[in-house]
Order: C-alpha cells, then sequence, then structure tokens
C-alpha cells in the first residue's frame, strides 16, 4: 500500500473518529430536556393543537440525527387527550435545517392511541390539525411506522362507533408530487403493509386484518386484502386512482364458507341458523364524496348456500298454516336473506328477532340464491329465492342505498311454474319499513288444505306471468 493511500485511509479514519467523539459530546454535554418547553410550543404551533410530552426527550446521531421523545400527548377542548404515543422518534436531515427546511427521513410511533369523535353538530374534534396537512410535503422520500396502535371513532350524533386495535403500519418509498397540498394524492406514490388485530363496530367485528398497499403517482392497489369475518376469511383486492378529476374506485371480494350463524348475530341474539354461505362482489364507484360513491357504485353481488337449518321455525308448517292463521309474515324471510353482508344496512330497522320467538321447530333450506345487479347505487334482484323440501320463496325489486328506500320489494311463495300464490309487498325506509299485508292469489278450498299441496299443482289455478323463473329449482 502507498504512503498517499495510507495518510488518505488515516485522515478518513480520523475525521470519522472526531465526528463520533464530537456526536457523544454533544449528547452527553447537552441536555435536550431545557428544551422540551420550547419544543411543545413548535410542536404545537405545528400542529394546531396542544402538544405535550410526559417524558424525557433523547437526542442521537447514528445511525442519523434523531429526536426520541417519551409519553406524548395531543390535547384537544377542554384539555381531553386526542393522541398519545408511547415513544416517538424522528429521524431528521440535518443540511435542509440549515436552509431552514424541516425533512423527515423516518418516523417511528410507537403505542399510538388516536380518538377521533364528532359531536351532535356534526365537528370532529381534530378539525384544528388542518393546520398541519402542510407538514405533509416533510415526509417526501421518507418511511413511516406505526405499531400496537389503537384508533377509537364515535359519532354522539348517530351513535355509531368503531374501534381498531392491535394496529401496525409501515410504509416506505413515499414520494409526493409537486404543487399545493390538494395535489398529494393525486401524486402520491408508496409502499406500505397494514395489519389490524381487531376491529369492531356496533354492527359486526372483524380480526386479522392484513392489506399489502403498492401506490403510484396517485393510484393505488390494496392487494391482497384478507381478514376473519362472520366466521370465514376474506379476500379483497382493491384499486383507487386520485390521479385523475374524479377519484374511482374497483372492488372484488370473496368470502367463502362463512357461518351464517355468525352473521345473524349482527341481527338477533337468538341461535337463527346454521351452515355455511358463500359471498362475493364486484363493485365499481366514483365521487369526492362518500354520498357521490353511493349514487355511482354499479356491479354485482351474490350469496349462495345450500342445506341451511332455520332454527326456531318450521317454515313449511307455518306455510301449511297461513289460510287459518293469517299470520305469517313473509317478509321476514326477505328480512333474513336479502344478501348476507351485502344486506346488514337494509335490517337495521328490521324487528328480525321476531320471526322466531315462539314459533318452534326448524327448518331446512334446500338451496338459497341472492344474485343482485347494482346500477347508479339500487341493487336489482336478479335471482333471488330458497327452497324448503315442499315450498319456494322468492323476492323482486330493489334497494336503494342513494336513498335508503326499500323499492317496490315483494316476497312472493310460488308454484311449480314460477307462479305468486301469496305475496307481501315492503317499502319505505330500511329504518322504518312499511309492510303490507300478505295477498292470496289462489283460492282454496278450505281452510284445513295445506298450501304446499298447491305449489305441487294439485289445485291448478288458471295461466299466470309467472313470479320468478331462476335457479332455484320446485320442490318435487
Amino acid at each position: 500500500m502507498s504512503r498517499s493511500l495510507k495518510r488518505i485511509l488515516i485522515a478518513v479514519g480520523g475525521a470519522i473518529g472526531l465526528l463520533v467523539l464530537v456526536a457523544l459530546g454533544v449528547g452527553v454535554l447537552v441536555d435536550i430536556n431545557r428544551y422540551k418547553p420550547r419544543l411543545e410550543r413548535a410542536a404545537s404551533d405545528a400542529l394546531g393543537m396542544d402538544v405535550r410530552f410526559g417524558g424525557r426527550l433523547g437526542m442521537g446521531f447514528f445511525p442519523s440525527f434523531h429526536l426520541t421523545m417519551e409519553d406524548g400527548r395531543m390535547l384537544g377542548d377542554q384539555a381531553v387527550v386526542v393522541a398519545s404515543a408511547k415513544r416517538t422518534r424522528l429521524w431528521i436531515e440535518l443540511l435542509p435545517l440549515l436552509r431552514q427546511e424541516f425533512r423527515l427521513r423516518k418516523i417511528e410511533l410507537s403505542q399510538l392511541e388516536l380518538s377521533i369523535e364528532r359531536d351532535p353538530e356534526g365537528r370532529f374534534n381534530v378539525e384544528r390539525l388542518k393546520k398541519a396537512v402542510a407538514l405533509l410535503r416533510s415526509l417526501d422520500q421518507a418511511s413511516v411506522s406505526l405499531s400496537d396502535g389503537t384508533l377509537r371513532y364515535a359519532d354522539k350524533k348517530s351513535g355509531e362507533w368503531l374501534e381498531a386495535t392491535g394496529f401496525d403500519l409501515t410504509a416506505s418509498r413515499i414520494r409526493l408530487a409537486a404543487g399545493g397540498t390538494s395535489q398529494l394524492l393525486k401524486g402520491l406514490s408508496v409502499e406500505a403493509e397494514l395489519a389490524c388485530g381487531e376491529i369492531r363496530t356496533k354492527d359486526l367485528s372483524l380480526s386479522a386484518l392484513k392489506v399489502s398497499i403498492d401506490g403510484k403517482d396517485g393510484v393505488f392497489q390494496l392487494k391482497p386484502v384478507a381478514m376473519r369475518i362472520f366466521g370465514g376469511q376474506m379476500a379483497a383486492d382493491i384499486q383507487a386512482n386520485l390521479s385523475g378529476p374524479v377519484p374511482n374506485c374497483r372492488i372484488h371480494c370473496s368470502l367463502p364458507d362463512f357461518r351464517i350463524e355468525e352473521f345473524l348475530k349482527t341481527l338477533s341474539p337468538k341461535k337463527a341458523a346454521v351452515g355455511a354461505m358463500d359471498f362475493t362482489a364486484s363493485l365499481s364507484m366514483e365521487g369526492e364524496s362518500m354520498s357521490r360513491m353511493v349514487q355511482t357504485a354499479a356491479g354485482e353481488a351474490s350469496l349462495r348456500g345450500g342445506n341451511l337449518m332455520l332454527e326456531g321455525l318450521d317454515l313449511d308448517r307455518s306455510l301449511a298454516r297461513f289460510k287459518s292463521s293469517q299470520n305469517f309474515n313473509l317478509v321476514d324471510l326477505g328480512a333474513v336473506f336479502f344478501a348476507g353482508p351485502f344486506g346488514l344496512a337494509v335490517t337495521k330497522g328490521y324487528n328480525f328477532a321476531g320471526l322466531f320467538e315462539g314459533s318452534g321447530g326448524s327448518s331446512r333450506i334446500r338451496t338459497l340464491v341472492s344474485n343482485w345487479r347494482v346500477e347508479r347505487g339500487v341493487a336489482h334482484a336478479k335471482d333471488v329465492a330458497l327452497a324448503t323440501p315442499e315450498n319456494r320463496i322468492a323476492l323482486q325489486g330493489g334497494l336503494d342505498f342513494v336513498t335508503g328506500q326499500f323499492a317496490d320489494v315483494t316476497v312472493a311463495v310460488i308454484d311449480a311454474k314460477g307462479c305468486a300464490i301469496v305475496r307481501q309487498a315492503m317499502h319505505g325506509s330500511f329504518q322504518s319499513p312499511q309492510v303490507e299485508k300478505p295477498r292470496v292469489l289462489t283460492s282454496l278450498a278450505g281452510p284445513a288444505v295445506r298450501l304446499y299441496k298447491r305449489v305441487r299443482g294439485l289445485f291448478a289455478a288458471g295461466p299466470c306471468e309467472a313470479f320468478y323463473s331462476g335457479s332455484v329449482a320446485a320442490p318435487r
């Protein structure tokens, strides 16, 4: 090795050693906690909300310059804690600071807890954070890590709430497009992995959520999306395009072999049915708001199952006694089997539990098919029917998610030709539906004659317009 090369190596090594000694000396001699009040004021001013650090602050230089803050809290009105983190670490680029520019290389948050509330007047407790949007530019080329987080949301007006626990997020290769803050998402590129142990709402719960995100120039692929829900494993892929003038989204999901008893728990605490079902949906939508997304929703949704047991109700016996009792409600079955998870929104205002109170017995559902076509936010029944050993029941009409209304929904008992024997209509809002009295369309010889015999054609009626011509076969 030449003397010149040795001298260069010695000089470089000495410089590195000197930097290490300087960094160690600064860490020992400078007590950063003396500047805690100043840092709290700076953070409060930048975020628009009151920021406090309950623990000590730390500073390090390896592998790069970073700050560590313990027990950070962000306070809203009346000093209520809106967000907190057990530990926050910020890796900051030093050279931009000389130009009075704040740039992050990495941010780590552990045991983050975020509580978002909407008051009865529609105001959010985090509205003052709008000021912090300007800080998003500092994340360009940075990475973000959140571990063991908890998110809580409560709407004081509607009573809706959500809680997500065991929340983890890693995001890297963050790249922001040039332009104002309104253009950030339209040009955002990022690679991320999201996981959540459990998510609970007022109506349902899901667990083991995992999402892989690949975003490039405002176009995001969420694939795969996996979660446990209703005792089954859901798989989905989502494409969201935010780069154009109008955001658009495409969703495809499948939930094979989910348990209907787990789904029906969201409607009634009683054990109502047992069996496995398959659910699939493919939807597309566009718009700058959730209401506009619903108005443009289009696609297909399907629910299928077989050999299901309906507990607490002998359906065939109840239908056979219908002529004498006149107290059987066909619409109850429509409320149960609208479209599985797709139908949660339309059954909230319905007395589902009343179907099983005091009836006794059980029913075997040989086949259940529930296929829907969605156009402009309205789901139209394509092939919706179920068959017991002795009867078929079918549904026509639509579910208008734009207005929250039942659109000419009719449930009917049908014969072998698909003609309606008894039919019952339902209209009004999802929250407060109006159910008409059943109408008998075929006369009977006497009150003792069983309804299902007419299904077998023993009491033939004249020509009729077929109510149902789908895939569910008539009982033999």
